[in-house]
């Protein structure tokens, strides 16, 4: 398949997935038609890998942010360290990934509210958007995004349609992976039908997510061709066409 102007909104090459080829992947990239890419942070050490990730290739930006699932474990000065990073940092773009995960019960849940509400703040006194993860937390998530209205992008999206139009009213995008081409997608699906053009991103989450025909492997940018291929069919579009507005969405969100 060949295609262009591809924009991976959510990425992790700072992954321990990628130790062994790391560079030799991101060297490659453009030649698939990739031509702008996000890294996503989870926690502080994540934070300055990214970002000498981001300063290595032009088409690569980053982000800094504590993921729900580091609540528990993040230093008390973390956003001192935050703040630092996007003063240091041109190419930091966002605060993320952040949120909420009631996934699994040993998570905190009021330190990743405390957490969301913080690093929310944080990002609104910056004018910079927020990357959001939400998983079995849409109540919350959508009552937090409400109450704070920041910019940004609710990421690997896993509600229902009537989450994702009410995360629409609220001027947010919304990130769709892989997973909407699985056999048993039918929720993912509806949600990205229910998502108008103008919010809608593309993203691979790599190392997870791989669409079929990778899933169950290793995922890289590359990929976001055959999400880009189901997304177009679903919306009744070229897939070209797809790539070339998802692309747009994603420098807007991300003011590049």
């Amino acid at each position: 398949m060949t295609v262009y102007n591809i924009f991976d909104t959510h990425t992790h090459y700072a992954d321990h997935a990628f130790d062994n080829d790391r560079y030799e992947i991101l060297e490659k990239l453009p030649e698939t038609g990739v031509n702008l890419v996000m890294l996503a942070s989870t926690c502080v050490d994540d934070i300055s890998g990214n970002a000498v990730i981001s300063e290595k290739y032009d088409y690569i930006y980053t982000s800094a942010g504590i993921h729900p699932e580091f609540a528990g474990s993040a230093p008390d000065n973390y956003l001192d360290v935050i703040r630092e990073a996007v003063k240091k940092y041109p190419k930091l773009k966002a605060i993320g990934e952040i949120g909420l995960d009631y996934h699994y019960d040993g998570y905190d849940r009021e330190k990743q509210i405390k957490l969301f509400e913080e690093q929310i703040v944080f990002a609104n006194e910056n004018n910079l958007p927020v990357i959001i993860h939400s998983r079995d937390a849409s109540e919350d998530t959508v009552n937090i995004l409400k109450k704070y209205k920041p910019r940004g992008v609710v990421h690997c999206f896993s509600g229902s349609a009537e989450t994702a139009q009410e995360i629409v009213k609220l001027g947010i995008y919304i990130g769709f992976t892989g997973v909407i081409t699985f056999s048993n997608a039918k929720k993912a699906i509806k949600a990205l039908e229910a998502v108008p053009l103008d919010r809608l991103v593309l993203e691979t989450d790599c190392p997870y997510m791989s669409p079929v025909p990778f899933r169950g492997q290793r995922s890289d940018s590359s990929m976001i061709a055959y999400t880009a291929a189901k997304a177009a069919e679903i919306k009744g579009l070229d897939v070209q066409e797809l790539l070339d507005i998802t692309n747009e969405n994603g420098k807007k969100l991300y003011s590049i």
